[in-house]
């Protein structure tokens, strides 16, 4: 049997009752993919950034693409795109920091974007493009 994980709802009750229920309840959303929607949205603010920042895609789209999903996750999980690239001790507490919001503070002052999300033209990993679609993400990846 194969299992797929998903995204569901729990309500866990916060305060203890003889019936188990409770007034107030906090939602749990576990997740094997972020939402569709905040996946177009990091797409559709990627898109805008780089033009407005003058970079663009990586030349091998699947690295873009992982780069979006990987916002849009946190953006369903933390509340904010936080930088997928980088390893966080406490995420939430980094969220509030704000440093590595994309686009991150290296970003914001120097063009400097450790996930390759934005590239400056002279990198030599940088493509033409400065536009990704809803498929050419999917599609990229789709056997992750």
């Amino acid at each position: 049997m194969i299992l797929q994980a998903s995204s569901f709802n729990i309500a866990v009750p916060l305060s203890g009752s003889s019936t188990g229920r409770s007034r107030h309840s906090h939602v749990v959303r576990a997740q094997g993919e972020p939402s569709d929607k905040s996946v177009e949205i990091m797409r559709k603010f990627s898109e805008q950034y780089a033009r407005k920042s003058g970079t663009y895609f990586c030349v091998d789209k699947g690295v873009t693409a992982v780069v979006i999903k990987g916002l849009a996750d946190h953006k369903d999980t933390l509340g904010a795109p936080l930088c997928p690239c980088r390893h966080y001790d406490d995420k939430a507490a980094e969220v509030a920091q704000g440093f590595w919001n994309c686009p991150c503070v290296p970003m914001r002052e120097r063009k400097e974007c450790h996930c390759m999300l934005f590239l400056t033209p002279e990198n030599d990993f940088a493509g033409n493009d400065q536009v990704i679609t809803m498929e050419d993400i999917k599609a990229t990846t789709a056997n992750m």
